[in-house]
């Protein structure tokens, strides 16, 4: 038997997702991994996958028990419909029908443990995830604020380029200026030009 530990926690933009695996006759196996920019729901399911693929590669393991403090977003994993997680979902059941083929008697279990409970081996792993402190590299452009605006951005270029270089504009056009007598340009604000 092997037990699945996961735990993902957000921090200036940076998901960080942990994933401890237990064996009683292996040493504590730990997967760590950060990204920029995902929702909370894709580092937990991406921490469960991780911690799925390392015990599914230990021999002689007949049944997983993954503890998370998300039931919720396990039921993610059986859920045939169309959402944003389907490749986590499908690496996930990928590693999970090669698991059950090598042995019709293989299972897996989910439990959920919250925080508040205090087990052990939950809380170390969600004491490391909120400790966990990383900065990303280019702090100013890891938010959705800045892509929003960089596409602002390309779209008022790309409207001026169009403009000035198509016929349409006319001999008619009148040109609105502001009060000190300058040209208005489009421009965006709270998110609509």
């Amino acid at each position: 038997m092997v037990v699945v530990v996961s735990e993902a926690s957000i921090k200036n933009h940076v998901t960080i997702s942990i994933a401890y695996v237990h064996s009683f006759t292996n040493p504590i196996i730990k997967t760590l991994h950060y990204m920029i920019n995902i929702t909370n729901t894709e580092a937990k399911l991406f921490a469960i996958r991780c911690g799925i693929n390392q015990a599914i590669q230990i021999a002689g393991i007949n049944h997983i028990i993954v503890v998370t403090d998300s039931l919720h977003t396990t039921h993610r994993i059986f859920d045939l419909s169309v959402h944003l997680y389907q490749i986590q979902l499908s690496m996930i059941s990928r590693e999970l029908r090669e698991f059950f083929n090598k042995g019709c008697f293989n299972s897996i279990e989910f439990c959920d443990c919250s925080s508040s409970n205090h087990w052990s081996f939950h809380a170390t792993i969600d004491k490391e995830t909120k400790n966990f402190n990383i900065s990303p590299l280019f702090s100013c452009k890891s938010s959705w604020n800045f892509d929003r605006n960089k596409e602002y951005a390309n779209i008022l270029n790309t409207w001026k380029i169009t403009f000035q270089a198509s016929n349409v504009k006319g001999s008619n056009f009148l040109d609105l200026c502001d009060n000190e007598d300058c040209s208005i340009k489009p421009s965006y604000s709270k998110e609509s030009l």
